[in-house]
């Protein structure tokens, strides 16, 4: 089988890596040329275009920022679409609005293109050891397609439902992970107003039922003040807006969200965008 990979930033690169390593035939485009370079001397094949990389390949695997860049990878000048092949899948691992993952399936559909989404999660360092969580929106059968190569990037691999499902479980795991993030937070900024160190509340917490594989490691981000990033805050903040948008569309409360937008905000507005989202820790309000 061969796989089509395009988007080959934190996430895509080791994606690449570990679908070479699994024996794929692997062929990407990259709006950076020294970002698929590398890949070349991996075995990679260099494409001029998203329409080269589908001709050369069976599945098509994108990993960009937002739906903007999906849209224009599937339907701009030299698109997916453009290539006009039939039998194409093309599996989107972006995190995007689960409405636009599903106008973007009816639009490749009358094209005999399959689109599925697969958002993930488990981060860079998920993505290099080849541990991702996969979140699939796929019918049953497209689903028993891809699982195999998806075992190259991940462990587990789950099919959420239908077209668009595997966003809005994405979105509820940002969600989740929001609210965990800004939970442990607060509680640094209480241990230590009140003159407490958090490095062994965090210690004795983890022992408990407030430990969590968030409290373990953006915890200790926070002690150590190394915010490299994991998981941009911008991206973070990208993500939960399109929580807040479906939110809105639909009336329905969600003040946890609504908290977590804001305070994502504000890290992004005070120059944290490009650090770990638990840089949400550094603007958060009261004494330390």
């Amino acid at each position: 089988m061969k796989i089509g990979y395009i988007g080959l930033g934190l996430m895509g690169f080791p994606c690449v890596l570990n679908l070479i390593r699994s024996g794929y035939h692997v062929s990407v485009w990259a709006r950076r040329p020294e970002a698929s370079s590398a890949l070349e001397a991996q075995s990679a094949v260099l494409c001029d275009s998203p329409a080269a990389v589908a001709l050369a390949s069976d599945i098509v695997f994108l990993n960009v920022t937002n739906a903007p860049d999906v849209e224009e990878l599937l339907f701009g000048p030299n698109g997916i679409a453009s290539s006009q092949k039939k039998g194409l899948i093309v599996v989107d691992m972006s995190t995007i609005s689960a409405t636009l993952t599903r106008e973007f399936a009816a639009r490749l559909a009358p094209m005999g293109i399959e689109f599925a989404d697969a958002p993930v999660s488990g981060g860079t360092a998920g993505a290099k050891a080849g541990s991702l969580t996969f979140m699939v929106g796929a019918s049953e059968n497209l689903f028993a397609r891809i699982a195999p190569v998806l075992e190259s990037m991940g462990t587990t691999i789950t099919r959420i439902g239908e077209t668009g499902a595997g966003q809005i479980a994405k979105s509820c795991n940002q969600i989740c992970i929001t609210a965990s993030i800004l939970g442990v937070a607060e509680a640094r900024a209480f241990a230590e107003a009140n003159g407490v160190d958090f490095a062994p509340v965090r210690e004795a917490l983890m022992g408990g039922f407030a430990g969590s594989t968030v409290l373990k490691l953006h915890g200790q981000r926070m002690i150590s003040n190394d915010y490299s990033p994991g998981f941009k805050s911008a991206l973070h903040l990208k993500d939960m807006k399109i929580v807040d948008d479906i939110a809105a569309e639909q009336h329905l409360p969600m003040p946890v969200s609504a908290i977590g937008v804001e305070m994502l905000q504000r890290a992004v507005d005070a120059g944290f965008g490009e650090e770990d989202s638990s840089a949400m820790a550094k603007v958060l309000p009261g004494k330390r």
